[in-house]
């Protein structure tokens, strides 16, 4: 029996990234001045105006000026330059403070910055390449990426994408069904013109094997897009968790990402899960992994770890168990020691998802890293 399954993904532009996106330039700035600073931040932005609140610890280089520097560099490289959001324009007010003395004291030996549960998850998608991520999840925030980098006259930054993808009864993918994607356009440019324009661009960017031009697309379905970005929607930090994680394919924990440090394991620990579920799906110890784990606040040792590899798996699961158990520092301490994550790496994640990239020598996406297959191999 075949089934269909959807993910949906947003642009660089839609107002709710750019306060991921100004948050996590905050982030890098902090981590800049002192590596072992700590953030919360926190961002709104609507029409003329970005909001700035939250809290740090031991970035005190880092003044009002450099944030507000660094806001408006955010804002004029995604390409806002329009009458209701515009970069040299934006009214900023900060309302950042001190961390609180009661948070700092609790993770000061390196305890968990808050309780809660994490995911990690990867899976292979059998005939295509997509670094171990669901491919709706996967497709829908490169064909946004792909259309922000063509630079299309006409076109603006805001847009969002939805796609659904045909499983056949053996759980491999064989169709697009249906396309959904909404851009924001300059007035001058008629709505059947952006349809045209958007609809081949589509057919070019998603894989032939998939029958793109038989998809079902709709394009900007609700009419023009015109005034959009914060003038047209309101945005704030961390509203868009499941887009910058699966897509849906995996549970998330509930923590947003953006505006953390790596104290925070809400973070930090979806970024060690990741790592590791992505090495046993490389390692072909399974074909999909999904990973959970629980923290205590001030408490370093995570409460508990769950594999599940949904019946996929080519070993016995004891013997991951076993392997992380002895190798792997789960730890906030042991994390960020691991994948180096007091590095200013974090303002690239917040648009187009923070897994499923490409890692580079800098410390971007260093979780991507497939670095742990070999020694995954005793499991066999």
């Amino acid at each position: 029996m075949t089934y269909l399954f959807t993910s949906e993904a947003v642009s660089n532009g839609h107002p709710d990234k750019i306060c991921d996106q100004i948050s996590d330039a905050i982030v890098d700035l902090c981590l800049s001045d002192n590596p072992d600073a700590h953030t919360a931040i926190e961002v709104l932005a609507t029409t003329n105006r970005v909001i700035v609140a939250g809290e740090t610890l031991g970035a005190d280089g880092v003044s009002a000026d450099m944030i507000e520097s660094a806001l408006r560099k955010v804002i004029k490289n995604i390409g806002y330059e329009q009458s209701g959001f515009d970069w040299r324009k934006v009214e900023v007010t900060n309302l950042l403070h001190r961390q609180s003395a009661n948070i700092a004291e609790g993770i000061q030996d390196f305890g968990a910055g808050d309780q809660g549960i994490m995911f990690g998850y990867a899976k292979r998608e059998f005939g295509f390449e997509t670094e171990f991520m669901p491919l709706a999840a996967f497709l829908a925030n490169k064909l946004l990426m792909d259309l922000s980098n063509a630079k299309i006259d006409g076109l603006l930054p805001d847009a969002k994408s939805q796609i659904t993808i045909e499983y056949n009864d053996a759980g491999h993918a064989v169709a697009v069904k249906k396309i959904v994607l909404s851009t924001q356009h300059r007035d001058d440019l008629p709505l059947e013109k952006v349809r045209e324009i958007v609809r081949d661009f589509i057919i070019k960017n998603i894989p032939h094997e998939l029958k793109p031009e038989r998809a079902e697309m709709l394009i900007n379905p609700a009419g023009k897009f015109v005034i959009g970005g914060p003038d047209g929607d309101a945005g704030l930090t961390g509203r868009k968790i499941v887009v910058d994680t699966y897509g849906g394919a995996a549970p998330h924990g509930g923590g947003a990402f953006s505006g953390k440090d790596p104290s925070k394991v809400d973070r930090s620990a979806a970024y060690m899960l990741r790592w590791l579920a992505k090495n046993i799906v490389a390692a072909d110890l399974a074909d999909e992994c999904l990973l959970q784990v629980s923290y205590a606040i001030g408490k370093a040792e995570p409460l508990s770890l769950f594999i599940d590899c949904k019946g996929t798996e080519k070993t016995d699961k004891s013997r991951i168990y076993d392997f992380i158990s002895k190798n792997i520092d789960l730890t906030p301490k042991g994390i960020i020691k691991t994948l180096q994550l007091k590095r200013p790496i974090y303002l690239p994640t917040a648009a187009y998802g923070h897994f499923g990239r490409k890692w580079d020598n800098e410390g971007h996406f260093c979780w991507e890293k497939t670095n742990l297959v070999e020694d995954l191999q005793q499991c066999k």
